[in-house]
């Protein structure tokens, strides 16, 4: 990813408690983190399926950040609480900015608005996105950036731990997608011989992004549709993802 500053929703998690709590409730191994080192890391449901994608910095023993895709930090606020059984950890907002400045602009912040193209021929994912309450992380193809299978238990690790053990064999996986044309809405429909493979999530100009049945292996040529149109496609790999 890269080091631009982009809006992000900040919580701040501090108190005695802090770090086993979010050890117990982030996928990620956070233990080892120095103070202002970062690591991404899902929030997950119990099932195992996402509920955020958030990166983790350290401030101090005792004190916590951790970073969401803006518009999602109420939602990471409120799931933290439900699971804030008796124990001394605060869950409070904090702005962006100051934290930006305090911390030096910490490296790996995904891109901004202005950078969605960048984002997309990664293929780094995106709440609301590529990321919703029925995304499994062995989808995304970032597992092996935001999940430890040594450090213990976590919620939602059953299932993550499962089909890693299983070879990451899940029924579609995020996609590039080279567009013959620019102007393709998202949620138009990708088809690969005759059948309907996925749809795509994202979109800037003639690159985009769709979660795409395991059957199809990249590169393969396709066909994408919409209310009013269709022009060729190639389904393509990604540099973060197999």
């Amino acid at each position: 990813m890269t080091s631009t500053v982009a809006q992000r929703d900040v919580l701040r998690v501090s108190g005695p408690d802090a770090e086993s709590f979010l050890q117990g409730q982030l996928s990620q191994d956070i233990a080892p983190l120095a103070p202002t080192q970062s690591a991404w890391s899902f929030v997950l449901q119990p099932q195992g399926k996402v509920d955020a994608l958030v990166r983790v910095t350290r401030i101090n023993g005792d004190a916590w950040l951790l970073d969401v895709d803006a518009g999602f930090g109420e939602a990471v606020a409120a799931r933290l609480n439900r699971f804030k059984l008796r124990v001394k950890v605060d869950i409070e907002p904090v702005n962006w900015d100051d934290v930006a400045d305090r911390l030096g602009s910490p490296v790996d912040t995904p891109p901004g608005a202005d950078e969605e193209r960048f984002r997309i021929e990664v293929g780094w994912p995106r709440m609301g996105a590529e990321l919703t309450e029925s995304t499994i992380p062995a989808e995304t193809g970032i597992v092996d950036r935001t999940v430890s299978f040594t450090k213990g238990c976590f919620t939602g690790q059953e299932l993550v731990a499962r089909i890693d053990s299983r070879g990451g064999n899940v029924p579609r996986h995020l996609r590039g997608v080279r567009l013959g044309t620019a102007g393709v809405p998202i949620g138009a429909e990708l088809v690969v011989d005759g059948k309907v493979a996925g749809t795509l999530t994202s979109v800037a100009g003639e690159i985009a992004l769709a979660y795409v049945a395991r059957g199809v292996e990249p590169p393969a040529d396709a066909t994408v549709r919409w209310d009013g149109g269709d022009t060729t496609a190639r389904v393509e790999a990604l540099p973060l993802g197999s």
